[in-house]
């Protein structure tokens, strides 16, 4: 929202600057602060929402939708920094793409390591994971504490804190694992993961989940756990219909 600007002019015309004395000088420049004075006391701060608990604060009659967040810098909503749900789009992607983020908010997308960087070092948040399988099947994993570190250490997971909603716990395996593309191996295996598994994540060797994985329907063994797969809850030859992973703000 903008706010209204009025400007204001002064004009001091047939002076020179021998004939100001210090009276004149004192009363050009109150009357300069009186016009100035509406203007400073009419405004109100904006604040740049950093995450969707700040969009809800901002005004919690708005409902579930898309909106703008600015996580670098300008109760508690959820914001989803992960979603894979028909396949639409293509995860194997490099670094500097999972650096970033890609995809659609309203569909499948990757908010950017960096975004999620900034996001968990400026508050404490918990990590909610969802999946479906194709036969409707919903379960989910908790984690009551989630953040990763930087760049400069490789985007490194910290995860804890896990609560079994019917998945099983598969991430902790990846706890205190950099993030691994096709072209960036960080990864704890003497193999790059993500090339091997046609994905990208937090590889420990290599994994028990790999939701970046190939989209593909259902039950398919025929390349070994390249699928959207969360391999407590249904192994690693069977390929998910939806996950999500989704980060909430917690005292």
């Amino acid at each position: 929202m903008e706010l209204p600007v009025r400007e204001q002019q002064l004009r001091v015309i047939g002076f020179s600057s021998h004939q100001f004395n210090r009276i004149a000088m004192m009363k050009l420049l109150s009357a300069f602060i009186l016009l100035l004075l509406p203007l400073l006391t009419g405004c109100e701060p904006f604040i740049l929402p950093l995450d969707c608990s700040d969009v809800y604060t901002q005004d919690t009659s708005r409902t579930s939708g898309v909106y703008t967040i600015y996580p670098i810098g300008a109760t508690s909503a959820v914001l989803v920094f992960q979603r894979r749900l028909d396949g639409s789009v293509n995860f194997y992607r490099p670094w500097d793409q999972y650096k970033r983020g890609f995809g659609n908010a309203a569909g499948e997308y990757w908010l950017g390591l960096e975004n999620v960087f900034y996001l968990t070092q400026r508050k404490r948040y918990e990590l909610m994971v969802n999946m479906e399988d194709f036969d409707g099947n919903k379960v989910f994993a908790r984690y009551s504490s989630f953040s990763i570190n930087g760049e400069s250490d490789g985007y490194r997971l910290n995860v804890s804190g896990f609560t079994n909603g019917g998945a099983g716990d598969a991430l902790s395996y990846h706890n205190g694992q950099k993030f691994t593309t096709f072209d960036k191996d960080q990864g704890g295996s003497a193999r790059n993961c993500a090339k091997t598994y046609l994905g990208a994540f937090w590889y420990n060797d290599c994994h028990y989940a790999n939701p970046n994985g190939v989209y593909r329907w259902g039950a398919d063994g025929t390349i070994y756990a390249v699928g959207v797969e969360w391999h407590q809850w249904k192994g690693y030859d069977y390929s998910l219909k939806t996950i999500s992973m989704k980060i909430r703000p917690v005292q």
